[in-house]
């Protein structure tokens, strides 16, 4: 998975964050009205609010778990290979020394 998908799923997740409790919000204020319609809306849009919350947690926990793989082949290839992670740490070093130095 590349870097932009990663930052987009968070990105997304974040916003539904927000469009959930902006519905929980909606829920509470509107605890208070009677009427069979709105009672019907009030209990749907819980249903599908339930709904949402799992969806969420799923996607967080697929989050989680992919960037804790993404940690243990890292953490594998530098055991596997520690001379070519260091070079590689003092490659980007180096480079990011330049970028800077040219500042």
């Amino acid at each position: 998975m590349n870097d932009m998908t990663q930052v987009s799923k968070e990105k997304l997740i974040a916003d539904f964050k927000v469009v959930v409790a902006d519905t929980e919000e909606l829920l509470r204020s509107t605890a208070g009205q009677a009427g069979e319609k709105i009672s019907e809306l009030r209990a749907r849009a819980q249903d599908h609010l339930a709904a949402a919350k799992a969806k969420l947690a799923d996607a967080e926990a697929m989050i989680v778990d992919k960037a804790k793989e993404a940690g243990r082949v890292a953490d594998d290839y530098v055991h596997d290979n520690p001379w070519s992670a260091v070079g590689i740490a003092a490659g980007v070093g180096f480079l990011i020394g330049l970028l800077v130095g040219r500042r």
